[in-house]
């Protein structure tokens, strides 16, 4: 199995609304729990949890706060930073997604030979990163 990155919403969904998953999210999350593998985020997740948060964008049964505590607990979430290299490939992929926030996560994917587990439709499309949808 190769290594996933979920983006900010399949996370969103994964921790409040796992029904909202596709059947191959679900089935390589659960099967990443039975491993004990860390999910992977971008650092740029952390940003645009905080800011979904703040704009109440986000109708989640569990508290903003929690959210955010979850991630920090051992063993579970590994937030790879924004390094050098994502830098440069974000500056390659903006031009193409044009969002801020996706493009750093994509830009992170890449740099690390990660599939991004992801419903967004512009990533997707623009097949600028292998996907789980």
């Amino acid at each position: 199995m190769a290594g996933e990155l979920l983006d900010t919403h399949v996370l969103i969904r994964w921790l409040g609304d796992p029904a909202r998953l596709s059947k191959e999210q679900t089935r390589i999350l659960a099967e990443m729990e039975r491993r004990n593998q860390p999910v992977q985020i971008s650092a740029m997740t952390l940003i645009e949890l905080e800011q979904m948060f703040r704009a109440g964008a986000l109708r989640l049964p569990v508290d903003p706060v929690k959210v955010l505590r979850l991630i920090e607990l051992p063993g579970r979430f590994h937030v790879l930073p924004i390094t050098v290299a994502i830098a440069h490939e974000f500056g390659s992929l903006f031009p193409v997604l044009r969002d801020p926030a996706d493009t750093a996560i994509a830009a992170t994917a890449r740099v690390h030979g990660l599939r991004l587990m992801t419903s967004d439709d512009r990533i997707i499309k623009a097949n600028v990163v292998s996907t789980i949808e």
